[in-house]
This record gives structure tokens, sequence and C-alpha cells, in this order.
């Protein structure tokens, strides 16, 4: 077997994941099928890459030799993809390639893009791991990415990105059955939730080392469920689980979502873009970068951000729970910006 781009590009989404689970999602693909890759390439080079371990994958010492060819050689084959999708870009017409983990803010956003930018072609990426966007955006994939920053873990952001700061700390919320003992409390006691079975999605980069570090420093070890949301939804519908949320979710007639004591969950939310990516939006001219502030974003950056300001706010005043706790903490997001 020849090795081609694609199994290189495998390789770096194992190392940086650290795990087959996580690489796979990133890469879009089946862990089995991402298993058989690896098998393959470490056959075809008569030696393991990576050494597997219970808590993931690590580079041998081989590993490590053929990733530090394998980088340069992924990240010149993204240079030139994304020159030649710019320059096919500017033939087709203006296009805003959007990238995000989940939010409610996202249909207003679209919503504000669309009426401020007619003609242009506006797309949408979901991805559970910010990572894995912020690479996107950095090799031309995406124009900008959507994004939160789990407290505590730190996302890897690409050299060169131009960062805004939607919301500094977010706090998150915790979902549960309405028949559950603590559901009838205005705010949840996180020590009330010990005994509680906690649902946590380990492909959501920083989510379970988050939670890990708040329930540890609250001395509490309770057992823990790996999922996605959507199963989690249902257990935590029929009592079978907790889990945390962003406190812009709509609560159910079978569920319930609270802020919790002291609101030690939080995540900081972010958009990254690349220097220029608005210009083939069609909104090059629109805005300057001192609109951007300190990190700035380019031109045109100030009217995208203005809009998922807005949408922003506009969920998170439609999701009651998280009014009443916005008044409580006086939160600027209470009032509109001036215009």
């Amino acid at each position: 077997m020849e090795l081609e781009v694609r199994h290189l590009r495998a390789l770096c989404a194992i190392a940086d994941a650290g795990s087959l689970h996580k690489a796979a999602r990133q890469l879009g693909m089946s862990q089995p099928s991402l298993t058989t890759q690896l098998r393959r390439i470490e056959n075809s080079l008569g030696a393991e890459l990576f050494s597997r371990e219970r808590t993931g994958c690590r580079p041998t010492l081989l590993g490590h030799s053929v990733l530090s060819r394998a980088r340069p050689l992924v990240a010149e084959m993204a240079v030139l993809v994304s020159e030649a999708r710019a320059a096919a870009d500017r033939s087709a017409g203006p296009r805003l390639r959007i990238g995000s983990t989940a939010s409610r803010a996202l249909a207003g956003w679209l919503r504000r893009l669309r009426e401020r930018l007619p003609g242009t072609d506006i797309s949408l990426q979901m991805d559970v791991s910010a990572n894995a966007l912020l690479r996107q955006v950095a090799g031309g994939g995406l124009d900008v990415a959507f994004v939160h920053e789990v407290e505590g873990c730190p996302l890897r952001v690409p050299a060169g990105l131009d960062r805004r700061v939607l919301v500094e700390r977010e706090p998150q919320f915790i979902s549960l059955a309405r028949d559950h003992p603590a559901a009838g409390s205005q705010i949840v006691e996180l020590a009330d939730l010990a005994a509680d079975r906690w649902m946590i999605d380990p492909t959501v980069d920083g989510e379970w080392d988050g939670l890990r570090r708040v329930l540890g420093a609250a001395g509490l070890n309770p057992p823990v469920l790996h999922g996605d949301y959507l199963t989690a939804s249902s257990l935590i519908a029929v009592g079978e689980a907790i889990a945390p949320c962003q406190p812009t979710s709509v609560p159910r007639e079978d569920m319930v979502v609270r802020p919790l004591r002291d609101d030690p969950l939080g995540v900081r939310l972010l958009l990254f873009s690349r220097p220029g990516a608005y210009e083939g939006a069609g909104i090059a001219g629109v805005g300057t970068s001192a609109d951007a502030g300190a990190d700035g974003d380019g031109p045109g950056g100030a009217e995208v951000y203005a809009d998922l300001e807005a949408a922003y706010r506009e969920a998170a005043l439609q999701a009651v729970v998280y009014r009443q706790w916005l008044m409580r903490n006086k939160s600027p997001l209470l009032h509109a910006p001036a215009a």
C-alpha cells in the first residue's frame, strides 16, 4: 500500500486527539474504519506508530518520526487546497463558510446574516470538536468558527487566526428529569447530585476534563456515563442520568433546566476567523479592523460579530431560567448594545 495524504492526515488526527474514537469523529468516519486504516498504514511501514493504552493512543518513537515529516506535508496540502478554493470562490461569487459547535444562537445568527448579505452563499458545518473547526479555519476549509472553550481546558488555536470574545464566561446549567428531587429548587446544589449518574460526551473538547475537575474540587466521585447528548436527553427524561447543558437550553415536559449554586461549570464563547476571510463573503469594505477591538478580525468582522451578538442575546432572553440568572447577576446581556 502506498501512503497518501489522507493517511498522513489520519495519523496527525490520531496524535492530536489522543484516541482513535475522537480522531474518527473529527475525520467524519467510524472508529472501526480508522482502526483498520491505521493497521494498514503500520503494516505498510512494518512497525507500530501508536501504542494503544487504556487512556488512549500515544505515538511510538517511530510514530514521532513519521509525524514530524507528515505534519508539514499535510499543512502544505491544506494551503494548496485553500488557495485553489479561494481562486475558485472569487469566480463563483460571494460565500461565507461557517463552522460551529452546538448553540441555540445559530438560527438567529444565520437569519441575520442572510438578511445582511443577500446573494451570498452561507453554509454551516457543525462539529462537536472546537479544535477540529479551528484547524479547518486555519486550513482554509472554513471562513469563521463560533466555538466554546471549556474553563480550564484551553483550545489549541492555530497561529494567525483572529479572535473575538462573545461571552467571557457562560455558566453551564444542569438538565434533570422533571420529577428529580432537586428539580423543585430554583438553584441546585452540586452536592445534591452526588449520587446521580452524570452523562458526558467525551468527544466534546474539554468537556470531560472540565467536569472531572469541578467534581473533584467538590470532593465528589459520582458514576459517569459516556455518550452523545441526544442519547443523554432520553436517559435524563426517565431519571437515568443528569447532564450539564447550555443555559440557553429550553426545558421540555419531561425535563427541567436549573443553574448550579455558584456556577462551578463555565465556558467562554469565541468567534474565530482567518485574516481576510470576509472578503469572499462580499463584505470586505464593511467595518474596519479597528472595530474589532484588541484581538481584531479584519474588515467586515464587526458586522458578522454584531449579528452573532444579537442572536445570542435573543436566545438568552428567550430561555426563562437563563434570563432569571442574567437578572440576578445584572448581566449587560439584558440590554441591547447601542447602535
